[in-house]
């Protein structure tokens, strides 16, 4: 079959990233903007020994779950992938990506999911967002391509996110990129979903059990370090970004401290420190996940506990592959900070399993 030929697809699942996934003569076929049990007409795109990329032309047999957009450059944006599924199915199907992920990546044979976690708002929740400008239009690249698209609005950005983009396109401006945020960001990073993050905060703090030491490694500005002070005796977070960890310092209690330093240099010299048996460790690293310094750091010093905060289900699978042996997995709870797009965070909680200890 030629990579311009049509046919006609039944898609049964969403693989990570947003895709329908469909199967036809033996080879998979992933086709954007589709839901599981619809029939709907393809053109495909491009050809490859076991698989094949195609372009939506028609939906013939539609989902219940398939709802009109509200944004005029939803399918052509790059931004979103999910507008087009009622938010419920969205979580649903996120939610099955998870478990799917570490059961294939992980070669877990059980995963003990927990409900995923939906945001209050699955439309103006993002109190920042990253803009290009070129060639006289200012927006976020096209789906699957490196173009522009003009965006007048966001519609997952907040009111006031809004407001700057506005004022941006009306001010001549270098080309190059553009973070616009609503009132309060600092130089770091910081959660993009101020509400669901405050629903993550609340997952972990149901999930930790200990009361000693925690070292919150990737710490960030603080966030959940803060939050969990009260629950432990002292709490010690690593972060190599100095900005945020200036700015951790200056909200500190008298059980936190922050050391700005690269975590896989002196993680292991903190751990050393104190009783395994009255630790727990918090990672929230970035996509890339761990490192296999920091997986053999963590796996050496045996910690009581693990609370793995990630926002990339393979890496996570990946990592809890490294942990299996040591730690026993007690729960995975997904949560959807971005909605519309194929983005989910998960929270998994670890507890060092008794023929472990030592």
């Amino acid at each position: 079959m030629s990579s311009s030929s049509s046919l006609t697809l039944e898609i049964h699942d969403v693989a990570f990233g947003g895709k329908g996934v469909a199967r036809h003569e033996g080879k998979v076929y992933f086709v954007p903007f589709t839901i599981p049990g619809e029939k709907v007409t393809v053109r495909v795109t491009k050809q490859k020994k076991n698989f094949a990329e195609a372009d939506l032309i028609a939906v013939e047999v539609a989902s219940p779950d398939r709802v009109e957009p509200p944004c005029p450059y939803f399918t052509n944006c790059g931004g979103c992938n999910y507008q087009h599924i009622a938010y419920p199915r969205q979580l649903a199907i996120k939610a099955a990506q998870v478990e799917q992920t570490l059961r294939r990546v992980g070669k877990l044979a059980a995963v003990p999911m927990r409900p995923p976690v939906g945001a209050p708002q699955p439309y103006g929740y993002r109190n920042r967002i990253r803009v290009h400008s070129m060639g006289g239009v200012t927006g976020f690249y096209a789906y699957d391509a490196r173009s522009l698209v003009d965006i007048a609005s966001c519609a997952l950005a907040a009111p006031e996110v809004n407001r700057a983009l506005h004022r941006l396109r009306h001010t001549p401006v270098r080309e190059g990129d553009y973070s616009l945020r609503a009132p309060g960001g600092g130089p770091f990073f910081e959660q993009t979903n101020p509400e669901v993050a405050g629903a993550l905060v609340g997952v972990v703090q149901a999930a930790v059990q200990g009361t000693g030491l925690l070292v919150d490694a990737y710490c960030g500005s603080g966030l959940f370090a803060r939050a969990l002070a009260g629950q432990f005796e002292r709490v010690v977070g690593i972060e190599e970004n100095e900005a945020a960890v200036a700015s951790a310092r200056r909200s500190a209690s008298e059980r936190e401290s922050y050391i700005a330093a690269e975590v896989s240099s002196v993680l292991g010299d903190v751990l050393s420190q104190h009783p395994a048996a009255q630790t727990t460790v918090l990672i929230d690293p970035p996509a890339e996940g761990l490192t296999p310094r920091v997986s053999d750091l963590l796996i050496a010093a045996a910690p009581s506990e693990v609370i793995y905060v990630s926002c990339n289900p393979a890496t996570l699978a990946r990592d809890l592959a490294a942990f299996g042996s040591a730690y026993e997995l007690l729960s995975v709870t997904p949560l959807d900070m971005f909605p519309q797009t194929a983005e989910i965070e998960v929270v998994a909680h670890l507890r060092l399993r008794a023929s472990a200890r030592f």
